[in-house]
């Protein structure tokens, strides 16, 4: 085998070591504390996400001041990762996001991806059709965004050695009032994110064959 036919075999490896590795972790050491920056990597990691029309609608709100984490802790029912773990990021989505079309494609022109008439076209036809779309169709797209680039940044972590869980459970309107957030995001979930004090749990799923249809849909 060619040395990268050999690197190719490891890195497959070692992506499966991360999904299989993946737990939900509720029991963190509050003595590891990750920087800004290392938050930052796997932050950029995440965004490499697909999205629809490359919108990227994804927003963070990255919680590390323990004083702050202590008012979420009523407000996540009293789950203990909320102030045991390193960070508690809240993954939102914009449903405006098709705003940012001109600053994106900008980006891609930047880039050497499209020229100045593509990407003006695109603007246009992002800004007539997006922005005509009712607002469930709008949440729709975006939490679907949303889930994508949560699982990539629960990916990520698992990548460096870190543990996370996400979360559902919380009071959304108390969470969107101590965080300011407006009605133009929509919340998608949190994830604590740390070093495992005790591991998760193994889980079982069920087997492919039972949630997989060929050429037609038969349950």
């Amino acid at each position: 085998m060619s040395t990268t036919g050999q690197q190719d075999a490891q890195s497959l490896v070692d992506f499966y070591e991360v999904v299989k590795g993946r737990r939900s972790v509720r029991k963190y050491d509050p003595d590891f504390k990750l920087t800004d920056e290392e938050i930052k990597d796997l932050l950029a990691a995440a965004v490499l996400a697909p999205s629809g029309s490359n919108m990227q609608p994804w927003r963070f709100i990255v919680i590390t001041d323990q004083e702050l984490k202590q008012q979420l802790l009523p407000i996540a029912f009293n789950q203990e990762q909320v102030v045991a773990a390193s960070a508690v990021i809240a993954v939102l989505v914009d449903l405006k996001a098709y705003t940012d079309a001109p600053l994106i494609y900008s980006k891609a022109v930047e880039a050497g991806y499209m020229n100045e008439e593509t990407a003006e076209k695109l603007v246009t036809n992002m800004s007539n059709f997006v922005g005509s779309l009712p607002p469930e169709r709008l949440l729709h797209s975006a939490l679907i965004d949303g889930g994508l680039v949560s699982q990539q940044l629960m990916l990520a972590a698992r990548a460096k050695g870190l543990d996370t869980v996400p979360m559902g459970g919380y009071n959304v309107d108390q969470f969107r009032e101590l965080m300011g957030i407006s009605e133009r995001y929509a919340n998608v979930m949190l994830i604590a994110v740390g070093k495992a004090a005790q591991p998760g749990h193994p889980t079982v799923r069920l087997d492919v064959d039972y949630v997989t249809s060929w050429n037609g849909f038969n349950r």
